[in-house]
């Protein structure tokens, strides 16, 4: 195969079925534009993908991980594509801990304790539950926000690097995600957007679907399993500690004594490949 300069090799990596185009991009930049980052992401003319990722050098960490939504916009955080990266970079430096630098700042990633091939645990930084940390475009209480948007309402507000809404329901399966995701995440309520998670309790354990804005629904949602889970603690219907059953796969999520929220669960190389760009 040609091996010229617009020939880029790529990693397709999943987390629980939320899948990720992965460049290295420490030794030769990178720079995509939105068009080419939603071609990419196309599963019929690209390679496909819920984001693409982009690995750059760090000064103060172990990486960088630039994020973009199929779309091709830039978001600050990706739970399950922190697992996969995190995951590289332990197997990189055979470290038991590395640091992933993000827009959304200071992220790390460890082995499980058992030491499983797969298992990767990452500390997903502080939930922010205040109305403008959102953000919201109105000031009140994020813990029963003023929304209603056809069967959906009262929901509760958590920024987990990017920001999320999580509406508690009777049965998390009868949901018209498809409908109502993208009506919500394009309020007037929320600026920048907003990922949109239903979710049910039963037996202790959270049953969460997810919409992510840029992307739309996806199988698994990493940092929206903290938001279900932080949510969750706030109205009461679990402790701080709950499996969160996605899609894609389960997802051990863990609110913090000091106020971050770490997440474990399974992070796997699919394949590699080379793309012209």
């Amino acid at each position: 195969m040609n091996t010229g300069s617009h020939i880029r090799r790529f990693l397709k990596m999943q987390g629980l079925g939320n899948d990720f185009v992965i460049f290295d991009a420490r030794s030769h930049d990178l720079t995509l534009s939105d068009e080419v980052v939603r071609h990419i992401a196309d599963r019929r003319r690209g390679v496909g993908c819920d984001q693409l990722i982009v690995m750059r050098a760090c000064e103060d960490a172990d990486i960088f991980m630039e994020i973009r939504n199929a779309d091709g916009s830039r978001v600050g955080a990706c739970g399950n594509a922190t697992r996969c990266v995190g995951k590289l970079m332990l197997d990189e430096t055979g470290k038991d801990k590395v640091t992933i630098r993000t827009d959304a700042g200071l992220l790390t990633a460890a082995r499980t304790e058992n030491h499983s091939d797969s298992g990767v645990s990452v500390n997903m930084g502080p939930a922010r539950i205040a109305w403008d940390e959102i953000p919201l475009s109105d000031q009140m209480d994020t813990l029963h926000i003023d929304l209603r948007v056809g069967s959906l309402s009262d929901p509760v507000g958590v920024n987990m690097g990017n920001p999320h809404v999580v509406f508690f329901v009777d049965d998390a399966e009868a949901v018209d995600l498809k409908t109502f995701g993208p009506q919500i995440e394009h309020h007037p309520l929320f600026p920048e957007r907003v990922n949109v998670s239903v979710a049910t309790i039963k037996d202790g354990i959270i049953r969460q679907r997810v919409w992510e804005r840029g992307a739309g629904i996806t199988e698994a949602c990493g940092s929206g399993a903290c938001a279900g889970l932080v949510a969750a603690a706030r109205r009461g219907l679990t402790g701080h500690e709950a499996t969160v059953q996605l899609d894609g796969g389960a997802l051990e999520i863990e609110w913090l004594a000091d106020g971050t929220v770490q997440m474990t669960g399974a992070a796997m190389l699919a394949f590699e490949g080379e793309i012209a760009l």
